[in-house]
């Protein structure tokens, strides 16, 4: 069956010729997120949008270890930071990224769980 034919609406919705530009960015999406902690930040940043206490909590990281992933997730445009009086609020602006991490860790869950997979 061709890729086409297989392929998500979301997916043939982007019908392009991808090159080489294309998968370098892709793969260096991947090794952001090939980060166990910058991956949880990130998951949790697709649930909606928290401030660093909150990502800190959720992750169980140092808080220093989450601004720091949190500051090159941002250099990298995967997230964005907005200014609620002194807080700093993250989140996520893309579909995308938000659709790519949920399926990782739904891929993740089946493999640790040993759930058949699925379309």
């Amino acid at each position: 069956m061709p890729v086409s034919e297989s392929s998500s609406t979301a997916t043939r919705s982007h019908a392009h010729h991808s090159g080489a530009a294309q998968f370098s960015t892709a793969a260096n999406v991947f090794s952001l997120l090939s980060d166990p902690t910058r991956l949880h930040l990130v998951w949790s940043l697709a649930r909606g949008e928290a401030d660093v206490n909150t990502l800190t909590e959720a992750s169980g990281a140092a808080r220093p270890a989450v601004s720091q992933h949190l500051a090159k997730l941002r250099l990298a445009g995967l997230v964005q930071v907005r200014k609620e009086g002194r807080r700093s609020v993250y989140s996520l602006h893309d579909g995308h990224l938000r659709r790519l991490v949920t399926e990782a860790v739904n891929h993740a869950d089946h493999m640790v769980t040993g759930a058949p997979p699925h379309d």
